[in-house]
């Protein structure tokens, strides 16, 4: 199965974060909860960064703010993921526009819905 690494991943169910770590466990995928200073996120191991995730990693979403996603473009593409989504609340023009320069190609849209799966069923 595919592998993900959300970026922003929570212990609290009532957020996104946590939302896609169940959406995309519940679709078979291996997912990679990043959260800076969590253990574990719905049984899951947690990683205080991307760059502590297991390689290869097949897709990338961010649930941060644009501030501090725009820090991790670096990592997002020394992770070699195939697909980075930002979804809403974590995108800004200048994140994008560093992303392109960076040769990534973002993907501005909700990733929970991309899998077939909708957020307010979480």
């Amino acid at each position: 199965m595919p592998s993900i690494a959300i970026v922003g991943a929570s212990a609290d169910r009532s957020k996104f974060g946590n939302k896609a770590v169940r959406a995309y466990a519940a679709r078979g995928f291996t997912v990679y909860p990043v959260h800076p200073t969590a253990d574990a996120i719905e049984g899951l191991p947690a990683y205080a960064s991307l760059g502590a995730v297991p390689r290869p990693i097949d897709m990338v979403s961010f649930y941060v703010p644009a501030a501090i996603g725009i820090t991790l473009l670096d990592a997002v593409r020394e992770s070699a993921a195939g697909q980075f989504w930002l979804n809403p609340g974590s995108e800004s023009d200048a994140l994008v526009e560093r992303a392109k320069a960076l040769g990534l190609r973002p993907i501005v849209a909700c990733s929970i819905v991309a899998v077939g799966e909708s957020p307010y069923q979480y």
